[in-house]
């Protein structure tokens, strides 16, 4: 059977499954569940917990569970998984490789961990920015893996600076990249330069030179921007360069990119 748990942090939720889960499970309590999150709007941050009463899924659960992700993934931020039974962690774990989320797999005794990392909700987060607006240029600076979160609080930044005409360019600032957590921050990241790519009219690296690498891989996705690379110690030059002021250093030109097909 199913339930939902009770006394979670705020904007956690929270199922609890013992003995075998069937399909009738599902009908009962987690479609209406989800169903009602969907309305609502709001990501969704998951916690399923599967406690040593658990023993397995019916084939109509597992069908279900299908079903349940592929109409509800847009939504699912967040899903941790808390159990000790084996073939379930290494499951989970396989499929938080491939999965568009950030799901994260734990064990009994780290319930509570499991529960702060659900409501932390990207607190902490390892992309930092600067918003210059006088001079419409937006600094980011990558400090460790890049986070699914990250991207959209920079898209909910960038958002209104384009809708206003007022947004000169970005700059990333970084002396190392540091990549992505996993899947999701990467779908993430690229899922924002797709929607952003046409209304970024500038945008600078200011990196050392081992990064310089970095150039022509943006300069696939930003068509339309104009793109230039400086040195990790010339940022205000670069900032200067993006809001229009091109007095001082001009950066390293680089190759306006060219379309991509849907999916590069």
């Amino acid at each position: 059977m199913i339930e939902r748990m009770q006394g979670l942090p705020a904007g956690v939720v929270g199922l609890r499954a013992t003995g075998e889960v069937t399909k009738l499970d599902y009908e009962r309590v987690v479609l209406p569940l989800f169903d009602e999150l969907r309305a609502e709007g709001d990501p969704i941050h998951l916690l399923f917990h599967f406690p040593d009463g658990f023993r397995s899924f019916s084939a109509g659960a597992a069908w279900e569970d299908t079903k349940l992700g592929l109409r509800h993934m847009r939504l699912l931020r967040r899903c941790a998984v808390v159990s000790d039974t084996t073939w379930l962690r290494t499951a989970c774990s396989a499929m938080a490789i491939v999965m568009p989320t950030r799901l994260r797999v734990f064990e009994e005794d780290d319930l509570d961990e499991a529960l702060d990392w659900l409501a932390a909700k990207g607190a902490g987060s390892s992309l930092t920015h600067r918003s210059l607006e006088d001079r419409g240029v937006l600094v980011l600076e990558p400090h460790d893996e890049l986070h699914v979160e990250d991207f959209d609080r920079i898209a909910s930044l960038v958002d209104p600076w384009i809708e206003q005409g007022d947004l000169a360019g970005i700059v990333i600032y970084a002396e190392e990249f540091p990549g992505w957590e996993d899947l999701a921050g990467m779908i993430g990241h690229l899922k924002f330069v797709r929607a952003h790519h046409r209304q970024v009219p500038r945008v600078a690296l200011a990196v050392n030179g081992t990064m310089a690498k970095l150039g022509p891989a943006l300069a696939r996705h930003f068509v339309k921007a104009e793109l230039r690379r400086f040195e990790y110690e010339d940022l205000d030059a670069a900032i200067a360069w993006v809001a229009g002021d091109d007095r001082g250093s001009p950066g390293e030109p680089l190759p306006r990119g060219e379309e991509q097909p849907v999916g590069h």
